[in-house]
């Protein structure tokens, strides 16, 4: 197998940087052992002006065979000649990739401490591949490698010179030209893509390679456009795998969408019992309440929120519902216990708490159909999703505080505008009553990721903007104990939707579109 690097430089760029930036001197070949082969490291040309350093990997097919016992490309028991019958030695596969992954790792890592700062820098690059399995032909090897800023060159490779009437092989000449990517980018993009395009690993894929995947695409694979097929090539098309990476690489995009950690997006929605919506400190001012040995135990506050809007949700008679940042599930367990809830649908952008969700409600074990009432899955507020639309009732618990003022508007849009069920309820912390909670310091939300939290002035503001502009009356009830000088813990408000649309609704929802998408 034979790859080939190089660049050009200037007398104040020297093109020898290459070998600085490789950490391979361009005086010296060097030989370095692999589980599969030696790789050496040559430099056919090496000056100011040109500089090229070569990947030569000698596979030992013997080695390949017993290391691989079974697993992988060409182990299983109906390919024994194909264990020794094939072209692992001559054409570029996931064997050169995990040569250039171990030969060249700090590389790979954009680490260069003899020149700092130069591997952060783009160089004019030429890659160069001889023969390069291509299973979807000269079109996918464009399709993959031109969005990253490649010029490509993919020259179908004849099956025999001799007789043209043969037709081309599956394998290509490539040739990659760029000077806009640095040199730890192109290397990360060969590693992922070289095996993608044989569709073939050497080794067995374990749940070790999602890892591997997303640290090689950091930065590209979640925006490119052929990402499903690269991710499920990678991963050996194990449906599995190819699913926790689709997750994640949608947790980094909205996480790069929303200029936020992907830490942060995850562990936005947690347990609402508890730290979410500010109920471990509601509970530890519930705990302060003069009891009695005889007084019953006070309801806390999550379970009242949970049934204040199961009962409203009762009254509208909706059937089909809407849990939006359903959390770990504790609505949508509730709903389930009433068979009048016919459809119940938890939506959240954390796939952390979706899966704690899954288990609480033990979807594996469930049976058909108390199953097929209940449906989980990923989406973020902040887009429209024609997923949502057409239910009878959507539920806002304890979300909108969650969000940044300058998005608000997007959320408003993706729900009201969009999906515009026919009832809409959003509940949120009433700050007036933080002062009840004694464990609370003054000035604090009740929630480190709360953006705001509102007085019951400001929430009656707001809701009552939403609901003139997108068609909606609104009507609000407190949740909680009602404080004749704070008021309640939670207040709520029930959005309904109005039979007819004005026109100025209209204009108001063009305008959250922008807004919505501008955010």
């Amino acid at each position: 197998m034979f790859l080939t690097i190089g660049t050009t430089g200037t007398p104040e760029r020297p093109a020898t940087d290459l070998g600085f930036l490789l950490h391979k001197h361009p005086d010296t070949a060097q030989a370095f052992s692999t589980s599969y082969g030696t790789a050496h490291v040559l430099y056919p040309e090496a000056d100011a002006e040109r500089c090229t350093a070569a990947l030569l990997l000698e596979v030992d097919a013997v080695a390949l065979v017993r290391r691989g016992k079974g697993k992988g490309r060409g182990g299983a028991p109906d390919a024994a000649l194909a264990q020794y019958v094939n072209d692992r030695p001559y054409a570029a596969s996931s064997l050169l990739a995990v040569a250039l992954s171990n030969v060249f790792s700090t590389a790979m890592r954009g680490v260069c401490k003899a020149l700092p700062g130069r591997a952060e820098q783009p160089l004019p690059l030429r890659v160069e591949i001889p023969a390069l399995p291509a299973r979807g032909g000269p079109d996918l090897v464009r399709r993959l490698f031109e969005p990253l800023g490649w010029t490509v060159t993919a020259e179908p490779v004849a099956l025999d010179v001799e007789f043209p009437e043969w037709g081309d092989s599956r394998y290509v000449r490539l040739v990659l030209e760029s000077d806009t990517l640095t040199l730890a980018q192109a290397l990360r993009h060969l590693y992922v893509l070289l095996p993608v395009l044989d569709d073939a690993k050497h080794y067995w894929v374990s749940p070790e390679e999602v890892d591997k995947l997303l640290r090689a695409g950091e930065g590209w694979l979640p925006g490119h456009p052929e990402q499903k097929l690269i991710t499920s090539r990678y991963l050996a098309r194990r449906w599995s795998l190819t699913r926790q990476a689709m997750e994640r690489l949608e947790l980094v995009r909205l996480a790069e969408t929303d200029d936020s950690e992907v830490e942060e997006i995850d562990n936005a929605v947690l347990d609402d019992d508890a730290v979410l919506d500010g109920d471990a400190v509601e509970g530890a001012g519930d705990a302060v309440e003069e009891e009695t040995g005889t007084e019953e135990k006070p309801v806390p506050l999550a379970v009242q929120r949970r049934e204040a809007v199961v009962a409203a949700l009762k009254e509208s008679a909706a059937a089909r519902v809407l849990d939006l940042g359903c959390g770990q599930g504790q609505l949508v367990q509730a709903l389930l216990k009433d068979a009048r809830f016919t459809e119940i649908v938890g939506v959240d952008v954390s796939m952390r708490a979706l899966t704690i969700a899954s288990r609480r409600l033990k979807l594996d074990r469930m049976g058909e159909r108390q199953a097929s009432r209940v449906r989980l899955f990923q989406s973020s507020l902040a887009y429209t999703d024609r997923r949502l639309k057409g239910y009878d009732a959507a539920v806002l618990s304890e979300v909108i505080e969650h969000v940044d003022l300058p998005r608000l508007s997007a959320l408003e849009y993706a729900v009201f505008g969009a999906a515009r069920p026919r009832t809409v309820l959003v509940t949120t912390p009433n700050v007036e009553y933080n002062v009840r909670w004694e464990s609370l310091p003054a000035g604090h939300v009740r929630h480190g990721d709360h953006r705001f939290e509102w007085t019951r002035k400001e929430f009656r503001a707001w809701a009552g903007r939403v609901a003139e502009r997108h068609g909606y009356t609104v009507g609000f009830r407190p949740v909680g104990p009602d404080d004749p000088e704070v008021g309640p813990p939670t207040q709520m408000a029930v959005f309904t939707l109005t039979t007819t649309t004005t026109a100025t609704t209209t204009t108001a929802t063009t305008t959250t579109t922008k807004e919505g998408e501008a955010a």
